[in-house]
């Protein structure tokens, strides 16, 4: 986020020819990037993820350093588009409270601005590539899938926990845990590898796709405790899959489910053990095919054109 833009000055400085638009991450120091390029080419500046709203312990060395990268990205980019509406919500409720920091001069006034050149423009997702590895399974046992990073912010204590309840009462279910790894010693993952060893049928990252989708359509259940998830890709390619979701009622989790799914599908800090209970009982059958046609809705065929007008009226301005 500090030297990027220097490298990617450099490069679009060499291209031999001019593009009609630049899509910018939200990794970029765009303003940096905008300076030393001097390109008046119009500029859309993509929201992923945000500094001002990720999780305190990533940002807990660099105060509101990055966050303010983010912030005057946003003042130098022509367009800002978010890639949900709970992420559009959440950077400009936190934005006031970075700039009330500043002792004066905190710029309250340039909010407005930047509301109005704002937008949700949601993931294009690649979801029917799953459709050639579909199967119709009915498993005795069921199968709950976790497909997230083994990281901190996902929150796997809080899936595990809920897990060990359900075994000491002696549900059956098997376990997908699934995702990548980059940390040296996820103990949470290895505490659960050598409790549920009989319950496991896979254990680490998937390496071939082809695999990865067999194991969301043979999967039941696909659970998310996480705490930072501006979008959940995971989530909706197990939805897709036919996965029933059992998600934490925060982050953008409630906008990819239809509302009338929302007391079946979503639980508070807590409750996971008694939402998960009830399903495993057979309390709450709920019909999938909504949810998988629901969730179609961000699959390229569909907002590829999105897309395309969304960067022609940039273009045309």
């Amino acid at each position: 986020m500090q030297g990027g833009a220097v490298t990617m000055a450099r490069k679009f400085s060499a291209l031999a020819n001019t593009p009609d638009l630049i899509i910018a991450s939200d990794m970029l120091d765009l303003s940096l990037f905008r300076a030393i390029t001097s390109s008046d080419i119009p500029i859309a500046l993509y929201f992923h993820e945000n500094q001002l709203t990720y999780p305190q312990n990533r940002r807990q060395h660099h105060g509101w350093q990055y966050g303010f990268i983010n912030y005057a990205s946003a003042l130098s980019a022509d367009k800002l588009l978010f890639n949900s509406q709970f992420h559009l919500t959440n950077f400009f409720e936190e934005l006031p409270r970075m700039l009330k920091h500043f002792a004066d001069f905190n710029e309250l006034e340039t909010i407005d601005a930047l509301r109005e050149k704002a937008s949700v423009l949601p993931l294009g997702l690649d979801l029917t590539r799953f459709d050639k590895y579909k199967m119709l399974v009915k498993n005795d046992i069921p199968i709950i899938v976790w497909n997230h990073r083994w990281e901190a912010d996902k929150n796997p204590q809080a899936f595990f926990s809920a897990l060990y309840q359900l075994a000491d009462e002696e549900f059956n279910f098997n376990l997908v845990l699934a995702g990548e790894n980059f940390r040296q010693e996820p103990k949470e993952f290895e505490q659960a590898r050598e409790l549920f060893r009989d319950r496991i049928l896979h254990y680490g990252f998937v390496q071939s796709f082809a695999d990865y989708a067999q194991f969301l359509w043979q999967s039941d259940y696909v659970i998310s405790t996480s705490y930072q998830d501006f979008f959940g890709i995971s989530v909706t390619e197990a939805m897709y899959c036919g996965c029933t979701p059992i998600l934490a009622n925060r982050l953008n989790y409630p906008y990819l489910l239809p509302e009338a799914y929302h007391n079946d599908c979503l639980f508070r800090d807590g409750t996971l053990y008694g939402s998960l209970k009830q399903h495993l009982l057979g309390n709450r059958e709920i019909n999938l095919k909504p949810l998988q046609e629901f969730v179609s809705q961000y699959d390229w065929s569909n907002m590829a054109p999105i897309y395309d007008e969304t960067f022609d009226d940039l273009c045309n301005k």
